[in-house]
């Protein structure tokens, strides 16, 4: 009697965790040759873990007494989970190659496959020690007050302190719910190890509702995952798609759905969705920040410090003075311009001398020989224009600015409101991008140079206002994105 076919019914369910990807799937020796040989390791031993070893069971022998058949293979088959585990730690006792560990698991202990959840897992352990390896675009939460929006003649309410409480299976569920009718996804939700935040590792496939089964390399493509970072206790949600964003022809009607650029629109307006209750509403606002290092992110719009505290703010930020810029009372700490000069001096200053010219040289790389009053007056307006030396936001560099000039070239000021008028608006008549490692820092450097003016430099490139997208109209920056 002939065995019945197979029915494969449409189903709008997620992708299970222990779907496995075959081991010979070249593209999966790609995945894991962006780890280091310890980052490997490291996953083996973490699958091997007695609390994830029934999640990630690796390849044993089952009878002792019948033919072996893996024999022939490069790697026997352990006899029991502590066996394998004392390969790994053979393996990390001695040196050896990258190429051995990755050998090691995909031809040996788990050469029945890899699943969804082990794939991600590598990600995002790729994420934690390359965090500059995707960009990323910061939004804010803001919660959406039907009465008051309902209410003539009264102004927004203000909940940019307002951080919803998340359930990280309750949200899963809610996304999930939101993005199954046109996706089928894995997702794939951990607390980063190194920063202060959770990262959602969405993976995306076609509809359900199409009838060819799967090739096993689409599961290794990274232009169909996309990452959500949550900071701990912030307002804020940072999204990104994977730097590989494959063909560049127009998708057809059948992968419409899987567009890069689709796909991130329909999960980030799927995000507030998944996070709202009854009564409850939150959307996603821009905040003008993209960056490709996470830290970055954190420094500007993470859990820290304000963003009212950057550039020349961050004297106060840095407890350098009391009170505010409008406190007219006298500060009981240090003046502005001696927490300046204090960040050029090394703290062996006032010493004997003992290292001749070199020891003029600051922690900071700048020379503190005798400066001309030009020169000490262009420094403490660098100062107060671009911040502290001492700021938090040394480390957290800006790679891009880009920016849309509105004025038209001859335009003058009375030909504009202080408002924009949408209706109206033209084209920008010019497009600036600054890129490098470190943009504002460049910036500075070229004022120390005094090839720039610091004094009629505005606030959106001295890192001030803490943004990397800026439309300008008459030297100012316009707070209504267009």
């Amino acid at each position: 009697m002939a065995r019945p076919k197979a029915v494969r019914a449409p189903t709008t369910a997620s992708l299970p965790n222990n779907l496995r990807i075959p081991s010979s799937t070249p593209s999966l020796t790609k995945s894991f040759g962006k780890l280091s040989r310890q980052a490997l390791l490291d996953l083996a031993f973490t699958w091997l873990d007695d609390r994830n070893v029934a999640s990630f069971p690796p390849y044993l022998q089952t009878n002792d007494d019948g033919p072996d058949d893996d024999d022939a293979l490069p790697y026997p088959a352990g006899k029991t989970t502590e066996e394998v585990r004392q390969v790994y730690e053979d393996l990390q006792d001695r040196k050896g190659a990258k190429r051995e560990v990755i050998e090691r698991i995909l031809e040996g202990d788990w050469r029945h496959g890899i699943t969804l959840r082990q794939l991600a897992m590598a990600d995002l352990r790729y994420m934690d020690d390359h965090p500059a390896s995707l960009r990323w675009t910061a939004l804010e939460l803001s919660r959406i007050d039907t009465k008051r929006k309902n209410s003539k003649g009264l102004p927004p309410p203000d909940w940019s302190g307002s951080v919803p409480r998340m359930q990280a299976a309750t949200f899963v569920q809610n996304l999930q719910r939101e993005i199954s009718p046109l996706v089928k996804a894995h997702y794939h939700l951990a607390h980063s190890a190194t920063l202060p935040l959770t990262f959602l590792r969405i993976f995306v496939v076609d509809s359900p509702y199409q009838s060819p089964r799967q090739a096993a390399e689409i599961f290794t493509d990274s232009s169909r995952v996309i990452y959500v970072a949550f900071p701990d206790s912030c307002p804020y949600v940072y999204t990104s798609i994977a730097a590989s964003t494959g063909s560049r022809s127009a998708p057809s009607a059948s992968s419409v759905a899987t567009d890069t650029r689709t796909l991130q629109r329909l999960v980030r307006d799927s995000i507030p969705k998944a996070l709202s209750r009854p009564h409850e509403r939150f959307s996603l606002q821009v905040t003008s920040l993209a960056a490709k290092n996470l830290p970055t992110l954190l420094a500007l719009r993470g859990p820290g410090r304000p963003t009212a505290s950057n550039g020349a703010f961050s004297i106060f930020a840095d407890a350098a003075t009391e009170g505010s810029p409008l406190d007219p009372r006298p500060s009981n700490t240090v003046s502005p311009e001696e927490h300046i000069r204090a960040s050029y001096s090394s703290p062996t200053e006032g010493k004997e001398n003992t290292n001749g010219p070199a020891s003029k040289r600051r922690s900071s790389g700048i020379d503190t020989s005798p400066l001309s009053p030009d020169s000490k007056k262009r420094r403490l307006s660098i100062h107060s224009r671009f911040g502290t030396l001492g700021s938090s936001l040394a480390p957290a560099p800006l790679d891009r600015l880009d920016i849309r000039l509105l004025d038209k070239p001859g335009s003058s000021d009375e030909q504009y409101d202080d408002d924009v008028d949408d209706s109206t608006f033209t084209p920008p008549a010019l497009s600036l991008t600054f890129s490098g490692s470190d943009v504002i820092g460049g910036i500075r450097k070229l004022a120390e140079l005094g090839i720039v003016d610091p004094e009629r430099m505005p606030s959106w490139m001295t890192g001030e206002e803490g943004v990397s997208v800026a439309t300008v109209r008459l030297g100012r920056r316009l707070q209504k994105d267009i």
